[in-house]
């Protein structure tokens, strides 16, 4: 076999090897045998928790492709959690190619479903023009249902909207409300909007040191915006005892997260030896990061 033809083959064997491993683990699991036999045999709620097992690898091998084909039958089966699943893999291209109309059409099936975090996806889309032309007025209206629903991410975007006086009313008390709802349920993104509102008094009384405290939950739950505003307030003894290499650490947290301005931050740290060794190089170098990611006053630092 000539070597043109045999690089083919084997690509072709390595997934059939690859699909025939996945059945066997999926035969090996007796819990997961069940669901694929009780989805084949159209239990649509099934298919929907044997379709989230493939995508997350839960006990079974990741089969993106059977995932989607079996997160399709519990959509079209009723299941309105399968149909925002399989909107998510389209908008993620996650292990298919991705089709935007497609995952217009699954997040709406979702919402309409009575699946919150479909409205939440759906009200994203609209509130971004992502997949369909911008319309804030409908976007707030999906995310007012999305909360409604228990969805802390509606919860936590209805607040912005709130906050930003968008297709309602301005309302900081209503937003800092709709962000505490958000934090208590472990919505990380309303920790830090509610830190937002402490720090400025907007809706709330201003107080950095609960600021403070929203912002160090927040970092804690992987919110790098949380990381980098904890920084600041350290940077500046506000809310807090003021500790440089305290903020040097969690701007680095946040930077190594692809967070621009922890970049920037950080690198004037080391530009300016606050908390950390005084190191032009390497401040030129967290600048030019900061740069690349987006900060543009880093651009006009370099």
């Amino acid at each position: 076999m000539s070597e043109i033809t045999a690089r083919p083959f084997s690509a072709f064997a390595g997934r059939i090897l690859l699909a025939m491993a996945a059945v066997a683990l999926l035969a090996c699991n007796p819990e997961a045998k069940q669901l694929r036999l009780s989805c084949q045999g159209g239990n649509a709620a099934d298919c929907n928790e044997l379709g989230r097992r493939l995508v997350e690898g839960d006990h079974v091998l990741r089969d993106f492709v059977f995932a989607a084909e079996v997160l399709g039958q519990a959509c079209d089966g009723g299941v309105a959690e399968g149909c925002y699943r399989l909107g998510r893999m389209h908008e993620d291209s996650m292990g298919i190619v991705g089709d935007l109309d497609l995952m217009i059409s699954l997040y709406r099936r979702a919402c309409d479903g009575d699946e919150a975090e479909g409205c939440y996806k759906l009200g994203q889309a609209y509130h971004d023009s992502v997949g369909v032309d911008r319309d804030l007025s409908l976007a707030f209206e999906l995310f007012e249902e999305a909360c409604e629903g228990e969805s802390m991410r509606g919860c936590n975007s209805l607040g912005l909207m709130y906050r930003a006086g968008v297709s309602a009313t301005r309302d900081l008390p209503r937003a800092a409300g709709l962000f505490q709802q958000a934090c208590d349920a472990d919505e990380m993104a309303g920790c830090y909007n509610l830190g937002e509102s402490y720090a400025s008094g907007a809706g709330v009384d201003l107080d950095p040191a609960r600021a403070a405290e929203l912002y160090e939950q927040a970092c804690d739950g992987s919110e790098m915006a949380g990381c980098f505003k904890l920084g600041d307030l350290y940077a500046t003894g506000v809310g807090v005892t003021q500790d440089f290499e305290q903020a040097a650490n969690l701007y680095r947290r946040a930077c190594n997260s692809r967070h621009a301005e922890g970049c920037y931050s950080l690198g004037v740290l080391y530009q300016n030896g606050a908390g950390v060794p005084r190191q032009p190089a390497l401040a030129a170098s967290l600048l030019r990061r900061a740069c690349r990611l987006g900060y543009e006053e880093a651009c006009e630092s370099e």
